[in-house]
């Protein structure tokens, strides 16, 4: 069996995996502040789960993120001349 000594190209360019880190970050962010503004007393009802940072902020990082990593993948690596 022979081994070649050619180095592993991987499979994206370094922008590309920028572009992929960044939106991880993105996503995991929006979940996290998802998170909370429940109630330990099941018979009180908290009305911060509704507000500004669950209902618009949160879930529109979460899309953006997800945007990036569509862009992330999609986009080609410049070609060096």
């Amino acid at each position: 069996m022979k081994q070649s000594n050619t180095p592993k190209k991987l499979l994206f360019g370094k922008r590309n995996y920028r572009f992929l880190f960044l939106a991880i970050a993105l996503i995991a962010t929006g979940f996290i502040l998802m998170t909370g503004g429940g109630s330990e007393d099941p018979n009180y009802f908290n009305e911060a789960i509704f507000n500004f940072r669950r209902i618009r902020l949160a879930p529109t990082l979460v899309l953006v993120g997800f945007g990036v990593a569509m862009y992330s993948i999609l986009t080609q690596q410049a070609s060096k001349k």
